[in-house]
């Protein structure tokens, strides 16, 4: 397992696509960075835990201000920036300082004269701005600064546009007001969502990974698939599926369990760059993946008005085609090529895995009880990342304790101490885990599990950098839209082009999300994109679900899609291949991305919506059942069609007609389902006649 460990120069690579992925540096400065990001968790879980009340808006701006004092340093550190680099790092650093302390202590003061502002507060607006766009340019590169900064040119000079481009006109003193106070610039609902959800869920899977979380997924992915055809790239798509689902980033998934999983193929007979598109797409997908989305299934309820549930049902099923389609693709890849499983000698047990890891499930288990119960996401991730806490440091004090029945006891008491919080509150949980805590202190082995959560708020904060940066930049781009109207216009657009043909429509909506996803990651994404194009597809009569997770897959999909693919580039040097060949290898892999959301609009049962013509004709459920099955039978011939191989290699032509069904099966016009019905029935007479 050699391939697993990291050379130099990987990860230098590795550090162009995640610059903050090594741990804290041993210096001065590194371990005051280090206890920087320790206090931002802190106050982060404060404040979820209403231990400190502050307005919302001094939230965010606190919010932003820990992003750019703990990024910037840490950034210059982590690139090993001269001294010019480091300079302009701790310059932005204080900038986000000052301007944090600037608008809590004139929060009041602010609200007053709002409107009317003073060269004081324009100043500090502008160092607002031009800190957000340097910070995410350095952290992030220049995808997502490049296209915030045609948006905030469109709103100073974009009345000089012809029509229908134009817009009234504004001046600057207005722009900055309106993009660095208040709620519609870069402390808006982005940044609200970065500093509660967002943060949250990304500390609930650092404690998860410190916990064991990573083994625990691999072990029981190994024993259930490991010796299957083509094992070694199941588990991957398994463990990086799982790891996914409480990953806030897919980007971070892949250098994570891609350690693992790419060598592991590669060693086993899969191509590199198979390899590690099977990563990148598996671990792409856990973002698709209820509960957690990757944070996004909460900022869709938010966004929408919701309930978290409808958001989990509509994606569950595309969800499964997806995962289907991924384990399809690679059944069929090691069917070519004879690419036989793992030994039984190589296999750790599943069920012994389960039996010695159970317990870190519980936490995702009560995390997915409180959401479909109702409770808020703030809340059901509060209490979640207590409860891991809780386990964590109770598995400690277990230890020290004699086997039997007191080690028993004491489980038991701990599991009424946390069901307590739903008789009286969360504050029966923080009592207990301070006890815990104090019992930890008093031991060696205490004392290392307490140096292991403290490090899970370091990495928790350092992981939150990238995304709360883009969200605050994002920002800028909703703030545009809303002071021009600039989205209305692209949305009529679309609506033009829907009115002759829905098809094209959702193609320019396609390719929209996929151009402004490049190089942004899961969530901000999300933003933009619905922003953009959501309310365009509901006007064409999309249901509001739908559209949204049609513009969320396509920005998902963004990530492996040529020419940025951050995901495949993200794998590259673990799999010792091209990005680009990994990318191309990705969109093959993730055919279902691509299919499955095309299939929602013309059948919104496809994602358990009302609506649609089909269910209007034959019924809600026999149309759901009828459109799953549709789409199974596309996925297995896209497959089939893409890899060349279905029990034999399979000639150009018997390809092209296996495509030519999958296509007539995903589109929706009139009788294109009986052609792909009748071409997947004449592909089937043809195997089976070959085959006798």
């Amino acid at each position: 397992m050699t391939e697993t460990s990291n050379s130099p120069d990987q990860t230098a690579d590795l550090g162009l696509h995640d610059p903050l992925t090594e741990n804290f540096p041993a210096t001065r400065e590194g371990r005051a960075l280090f206890w920087l990001a320790v206090a931002f968790s802190a106050f982060q879980i404060s404040i979820a835990a209403h231990l400190i009340d502050l307005p919302s808006q001094v939230t965010r701006v606190i919010h932003v201000g820990f992003l750019l004092a703990l990024g910037m340093p840490l950034l210059a550190l982590a690139k090993r920036y001269g001294p010019l680099g480091r300079a302009l790092g701790y310059a932005i650093a204080l900038a986000g300082v000052a301007i944090a302390i600037y608008q809590w202590a004139e929060y009041t003061e602010l609200l007053l004269r709002a409107g009317d502002p003073l060269p004081i507060d324009i100043a500090f607006g502008a160092v607002a701005l031009a800190s957000i766009f340097a910070a995410a340019w350095m952290l992030m590169g220049p995808a997502l600064p490049i296209i915030s900064g045609l948006f905030l040119s469109y709103a100073l000079w974009g009345e000089y546009l012809p029509a229908p481009l134009d817009h009234r006109g504004y001046d600057m003193r207005q722009v900055i007001e309106h993009l660095s106070y208040g709620t519609e610039g870069i402390y808006g609902i982005p940044t609200y969502v970065s500093s509660t959800y967002i943060f949250l869920f990304i500390l609930f899977g650092a404690f998860l990974e410190k916990a064991g979380m990573i083994k625990l997924f691999t072990d029981v992915s190994l024993g259930l698939v490991g010796d299957k055809m083509g094992g070694a790239a199941k588990v991957s798509v398994l463990s990086s599926g799982l790891m996914g689902t409480i990953s806030g980033s897919g980007v971070a998934n892949v250098v994570t369990t891609g350690q693992f999983t790419i060598p592991l193929m590669k060693r086993f007979g899969y191509r590199p760059a198979f390899a590690g598109g099977v990563e990148a797409t598996a671990s792409m997908g856990g973002q698709i993946m209820p509960p957690v989305m990757g944070a996004v299934a909460f900022v869709m309820a938010e966004t929408l008005g919701v309930d978290y549930v409808e958001v989990v049902k509509a994606a569950l099923i595309p969800a499964i085609l997806y995962f289907m389609g991924v384990f399809w693709m690679v059944h069929l890849e090691a069917g070519k090529r004879d690419l036989r499983g793992l030994s039984k000698a190589e296999m750790p047990s599943a069920l012994r895995a389960l039996k010695e890891g159970w317990f870190l499930i519980l936490p995702l288990g009560v995390l997915v009880y409180l959401l479909f119960s109702g409770y808020t996401p703030l809340f059901a991730g509060t209490v979640g990342l207590a409860l891991t806490g809780g386990l964590i440091l109770g598995g400690t004090v277990a230890l020290g304790l004699p086997a039997g029945v007191i080690r028993v006891v004491f489980w038991v008491v701990l599991g009424f101490v946390a069901a307590a919080f739903f008789k009286f509150g969360l504050e029966v949980v923080l009592l207990a885990l301070l006890i815990l805590i104090g019992i930890n202190a008093a031991s060696k082995g205490g004392r290392e599990t307490l140096a292991l959560c403290r490090d899970s708020l370091a990495d928790g904060a350092k992981t939150a950098l990238p995304v709360g940066i883009a969200c605050a930049l994002v920002g800028v781009i909703i703030g545009v839209m809303t002071l021009t109207g600039a989205a209305n216009t692209f949305g009529q657009y679309i609506v033009g082009v829907g009115q002759s043909s829905l098809f094209l429509s959702l193609v320019l909506t396609m390719i929209t999300c996929i151009v402004l996803g490049m190089g942004i990651p899961t969530i901000p994404n999300y933003i933009i994109t619905s922003s953009i194009a959501g309310p365009a597809l509901l006007e064409l009569g999309v249901p509001l679900l739908v559209s949204h997770m049609f513009v969320f897959y396509f920005g998902i999909l963004a990530d492996l899609t040529p020419p940025v693919a951050l995901a495949c580039f993200a794998a590259a040097p673990i799999a010792k291949e091209s990005g680009l060949r990994i990318s191309f290898e990705a969109v093959k892999v993730a055919a279902a991305g691509f299919v499955v959301p095309f299939m929602a609009v013309y059948t919104p049962a496809l994602m358990l919506q009302d609506g649609g013509p089909m269910a209007e004709a034959i019924g809600y459920w026999p149309a759901v059942a009828y459109v799953i099955t549709k789409a199974v039978i596309a996925l297995a011939l896209w497959g089939a069609a893409v890899i060349g191989w279905l029990g034999r290699p399979l000639a150009v032509w018997e390809r092209a007609i296996a495509m030519a069904s999958g296509f007539c099966l995903v589109a929706a016009f009139a009788i294109t389902d009986e052609i792909g019905f009748g071409l997947a029935l004449a592909f089937a007479v043809l195997l089976w006649r070959k085959r006798t």
